[in-house]
């Protein structure tokens, strides 16, 4: 699975290369450092990032919050807002474009940890989901870049949680990388699909064989959580 990839756009270098430096220690994948709007928007749309941190001061005539503005409309990718100004007639201006969070200078690398963790974390809004269902029961959308890639939960073998993320196996060796909670993933599956796992869920309708450790799915060993264990059993009048 890839690593996070982190825009930073912050014109104090030393603040920039801090930033960088924290990022890379906290296992994500920070692109270059950028210091104005022009230099960000370009960088956005070559490297796709994952989350974006700016700078709402920013060098040049346009700022972050400008900045910010274009991503809203442009992009679908969570950002956070770094200031040192904490007065309302900034607060007035960001609000509106619904920042996943503030983050005040300075701060430490615990606070930058948690803001971006809830920034991935958090439900986006109505419209901008990751998933989009269709009339059709069986369909269910998935977000690719610039496309929202056509699947079916009738192909869908299992799913697996790793930390913010979200990987679907489907048929035929297919797999698709999403941003989102497997709990939140998990209410919008059909009947056919049962969480084995704090981490997996698996379509019972692939389901080839089970242990007491483990649920066979086309060949994969899915591991079966303890606390599920008996629920499981049960469903399938296993002694």
């Amino acid at each position: 699975m890839s690593t996070l990839k982190i825009q930073i756009v912050e014109d104090e270098i030393v603040i920039a290369d801090s930033i960088y430096d924290t990022l890379e220690e906290l296992g994500y994948q920070p692109l270059e450092p950028v210091i104005n709007y022009t230099e960000a928007l370009a960088q956005a749309r070559d490297e796709s990032p994952d989350l974006a941190l700016l700078d709402v001061q920013l060098a040049g005539k346009k700022d972050g919050i400008d900045l910010a503005q274009v991503y809203r409309e442009e992009f679908n990718f969570p950002f956070i807002f770094l200031t040192s100004n904490a007065e309302s007639e900034t607060l007035r201006r960001a609000k509106p474009l619904k920042p996943a969070a503030y983050l005040i200078k300075p701060f430490g690398k615990k606070d930058l940890f948690a803001a971006i963790e809830m920034a991935l974390d958090a439900p986006q809004e109505e419209g901008e989901s990751e998933e989009q269902q269709s009339s059709d029961p069986d369909v269910f959308f998935v977000k690719d870049k610039n496309f929202y890639q056509k699947l079916r939960y009738s192909d869908l073998l299992y799913i697996k949680s790793d930390h913010v993320y979200l990987e679907l196996y489907l048929v035929n060796g297919l797999r698709h990388v999403i941003r989102k909670s497997l709990s939140e993933f998990e209410s919008t599956l059909p009947s056919q699909f049962q969480r084995v796992h704090r981490s997996y869920i698996v379509n019972i309708d692939f389901m080839q064989g089970i242990n007491s450790h483990c649920i066979k799915v086309e060949g994969d060993e899915i591991p079966i959580g303890q606390s599920y264990r008996d629920e499981l059993f049960k469903k399938f009048a296993i002694d």
